[in-house]
């Protein structure tokens, strides 16, 4: 029988710009950044480092000089493992499947106790070598690069199929850009705090038609260190935890904007993955008190809040205009700022999500504290929403 898989502890660094260009005679050194997180999460989970089985981290960039960042991290930590130390990559989901690893290794009874943890540095490096990084990794090298196709560009699209579908329109996506500020303002660990307003959103430079400065993400550092560990163990600590209570996965077969024609607004993987982890959880999307979505632009997250069941199809911008995803609305979303403004280190974006979710599921959360909360989404993506990953998660106090 599976153990159950809780999440323990968190130390997230600020998401900003600590990344130094190359010569600088001061840096900020990526291993021991994370190292610090390291500790701080062991801390905050009260747990015994000589539990600690399993060490998954994130990929970090292409940026990064230390290759083999994972084992280099076990001896610089002094953390002999038992179970398995591994880097994972997966583009925008890279961080969710480090953490299916480690729960996956909790759950088969090969560690008490496993970190899921990473760190994405990306600022400094130069925006045209960036971009080549970005198009080969996210796109077919033979189709979509020569083209200079990017990720936004088909963002981009969605909101102006969008917009000529259900009659929305780049007021009422922007309404999510100004909500989002609104939650990061109430967030120390986010990379834009100052609110910002719907005038000063549509009058910014475009960036792809309909979309501009506001409503794209940031580029962004940034470190996750998360500790999980088996249900036994997180009753012992005497602490509040989180349970994962469920998780759903779906991918389409698709390599982001696929040749066989479909519906590229649905995401229908993030339907399918909801509706397994909805299914296993044995709850339904009118349960869930918040939702922490992996969203890079606005029209992501109305789109994926359609997905998920929290909206109607067509209607995911009108509830977000209505204040219904706002912190004390009917089903706040993104409350840590999202990824326009908390930041998007890509490949650790989806730990920031679970960071989010524990403090708002342990009372942690402040001055945007979600009242009450005890069941919350996450999700991530990769492409444009080509897979999804799903978890439902539960506060137990």
């Amino acid at each position: 029988m599976s153990k159950v898989v809780t999440i323990l502890g968190s130390a997230a660094l600020k998401v900003g710009k600590w990344q130094r260009p190359a010569g600088e005679p001061i840096q900020e050194l990526e291993h021991e950044v994370l190292a610090r997180l390291v500790v701080n999460a062991i801390e905050d989970a009260g747990v015994d480092r000589q539990d600690i089985g399993s060490l998954i981290f994130s990929l970090p960039r292409p940026y990064t000089v230390q290759k083999y960042f994972g084992t280099f991290m076990a001896n610089y930590l002094r953390l002999p493992c038992t179970g398995t130390v591994a880097e994972l990559m997966g583009n925008g989901m890279t961080a969710a499947l480090a953490f299916e690893t480690a729960a996956n290794d909790i759950r088969l009874g090969r560690s008490k106790v496993a970190l899921a943890l990473g760190i994405n540095f990306e600022t400094a490096v130069t925006a045209a070598e960036h971009m080549m990084s970005s198009m080969r990794t996210t796109g077919d090298v033979d189709f979509h690069t020569p083209f200079g196709f990017t990720p936004i560009s088909w963002y981009a699209m969605d909101a102006a199929r969008y917009i000529h579908d259900y009659g929305s329109s780049r007021e009422q996506l922007a309404t999510v850009a100004v909500k989002n500020r609104f939650h990061a303002s109430l967030n120390p660990i986010a990379q834009f705090r100052k609110p910002i307003t719907l005038d000063e959103v549509l009058t910014q430079s475009p960036i792809v038609e309909p979309l501009g400065l506001f409503e794209v993400p940031p580029r962004s550092d940034g470190a996750v260190c998360l500790v999980l560990a088996e249900e036994d163990i997180a009753r012992s600590t005497n602490r509040p935890y989180v349970r994962v209570r469920s998780r759903g996965f779906f991918h389409e077969g698709a390599h982001q904007i696929n040749e066989v024609p479909n519906n590229m607004i649905a995401l229908a993987a993030a339907e399918r993955a909801g509706q397994t982890a909805f299914s296993e959880a044995g709850v339904a999307p009118s349960d869930i008190d918040f939702a922490e979505v992996y969203a890079p632009c606005t029209i992501i997250e109305v789109l994926v809040s359609e997905a998920l069941g929290f909206a109607p199809r067509g209607q995911g911008a009108r509830m977000a205009q209505e204040g219904e995803t706002t912190l004390g609305g009917r089903i706040p979303i993104c409350t840590s700022g999202g990824l326009q403004s908390r930041g998007h280190p890509a490949y650790v974006t989806p730990f920031y999500s679970f960071v989010e979710a524990m403090d708002q599921l342990r009372n942690r959360a402040g001055q945007r504290q979600v009242a009450n909360a005890e069941l919350a989404v996450t999700s991530a993506e990769l492409g444009n929403y080509n897979a999804a990953m799903v978890h439902v998660l539960e506060a137990v106090r």
